[in-house]
C-alpha cells in the first residue's frame, strides 16, 4: 500500500497492516498511590514510560473497581438495545458523538473494524442520548464515569506538564469540561462475538493498527477479554507486536498523536491494534471503554522546544479525523 494520505501519522499506519510477529516487551506498571506526596517520583516513572514504549499501566488509580464494573454493565445495556433504536443516535460525520456500526476504516487495513461504538462528548450530545424510557439512568451513570476518567487523566497529564516545564494545571485548563470547546470523549466499544464465525472471518481485525488522535488514552478492559497488542513508536517499522492482557485493578494508558506533537516528539504515540482471538482463547463479545483526553478546541498546542508551529487542538483533531475518514487520495 503506497503512502497517499495527507498526514505522516496515517502514512505510518499504512505500513503495518500485516500480521507481523509477536515479541515480549515490558509494559511498565506505575503505582499512583499517595499521588500528592509522591508526585515527582510518579512523574519520573510516567515520563520514562512515555518517552520509551509509550504505553503503561496504572494501579491504585482512584477509580473504584465497582464503578468500572458498573460502567461495563451500563455499556452492555446500550449495546443490547435493538439496532433500530441505536440507529436513532448516529454519529454525524466529522464529529465524535453518537453511535456508529462498522464505520471505521483503518489506513493499516483498508477494511472496517469489526465493532460498533457509542461516543460521549459532552457538548455535542444534543439529540444523541437514549431516552429515560429506553435506558433509565444511562446518561447519569455514563457522565459520572466520564468525570472519573477525566480526573484520572488530569492527574497523569499534570505529571507530564511538570516534566515539560509547564504549570502543573496546564493540561487541566486545556481540557476544561466547563467550556463549550471541550472535546474529550468517553467511548463505549463492542467487538462482535466470534463464536459462530467462519475461518475466513478471523483473517480480519477487531481493530486495525493505529495510533490515537488525542493527548492521553485511558483504557478499561475486562480480565479474560484480551486481544490488545502494541508496537512502540520507536519500533513502528518493525511490525513486532506485544500482547497487553487486561488485569483487574490495572488501567492501560497510552500517549496519543496530539501530546506527541505538543511535547515536540519527546513523548511517544504508540501503534496498537486488537487482534482476533486465537484458538483456545475467549471468542465471545468483547467490550472496552477508552477515555480520550483531547484538549479543548480553542487550546493552542505549542511545545516547549518550539519544534512545530502553533495549532489549536480543534484544528489538529479535525484535520486528523477528516484525513482518516476521507481515505486515500
Amino acid at each position: 500500500m503506497s503512502n497517499s494520505y495527507d498526514l505522516a501519522e496515517l502514512n505510518r499506519e499504512t505500513t503495518i497492516g500485516g500480521t507481523g510477529r509477536t515479541v515480549e516487551r515490558d509494559v511498565p506498571a506505575i503505582d499512583l498511590s499517595e499521588f500528592d506526596t509522591r508526585k515527582h517520583e510518579i512523574a519520573e516513572a510516567l515520563w520514562e514510560a512515555a518517552t520509551g514504549i509509550g504505553f503503561f499501566q496504572v494501579y491504585n488509580h482512584g477509580i473504584p473497581e465497582d464503578d468500572i464494573d458498573a460502567a461495563f454493565a451500563n455499556a452492555w445495556d446500550f449495546f443490547e438495545l435493538p439496532r433500530a433504536v441505536k440507529a436513532q443516535y448516529p454519529m454525524p460525520k466529522g464529529t465524535n458523538a453518537g453511535w456508529e456500526f462498522k464505520a471505521q476504516v483503518r489506513p493499516s487495513t483498508g477494511t472496517p473494524d469489526n465493532k460498533e461504538s457509542y461516543q460521549i462528548t459532552r457538548p455535542n450530545m444534543a439529540g444523541l442520548w437514549p431516552g429515560e424510557d429506553e435506558l433509565p439512568g444511562f446518561r447519569a451513570r455514563a457522565l459520572r464515569f466520564e468525570r472519573q476518567n477525566w480526573e484520572l487523566g488530569m492527574r497523569i497529564l499534570s505529571c507530564f506538564a511538570l516534566k515539560m516545564g509547564f504549570p502543573e494545571n496546564f493540561f487541566a485548563e486545556a481540557h476544561d469540561p466547563a467550556s463549550d470547546q471541550y472535546q474529550s470523549t468517553l467511548r463505549l466499544i463492542h467487538y462482535m462475538s466470534m463464536e459462530d464465525a467462519q475461518p475466513e472471518d478471523f483473517k480480519a481485525w477487531r481493530a486495525g493498527a493505529h495510533s490515537d488522535f488525542d493527548c492521553l488514552t485511558i483504557l478499561h478492559q475486562k480480565e479474560g477479554e484480551g486481544g490488545l497488542q502494541v508496537c512502540p513508536g520507536k519500533d513502528a517499522g518493525s511490525n513486532a507486536w506485544t500482547d497487553v492482557p487486561p488485569r483487574r485493578g490495572y488501567i492501560t494508558c497510552n500517549i496519543g498523536d496530539m501530546l506527541m506533537r505538543w511535547s515536540d516528539d519527546q513523548l511517544q504515540s504508540t501503534l496498537h491494534r486488537v487482534r482476533m482471538p486465537a484458538e483456545g482463547e475467549y471468542k465471545g463479545r468483547r467490550l472496552s471503554l477508552p477515555f480520550f483526553c483531547q484538549a479543548n478546541r480553542d487550546a493552542v498546542m505549542q511545545g516547549p522546544l518550539g519544534k512545530y508551529d502553533p495549532i489549536t487542538a480543534g484544528d489538529y483533531l479535525t484535520m486528523r479525523i477528516n484525513a482518516n475518514f476521507a481515505g486515500r487520495k
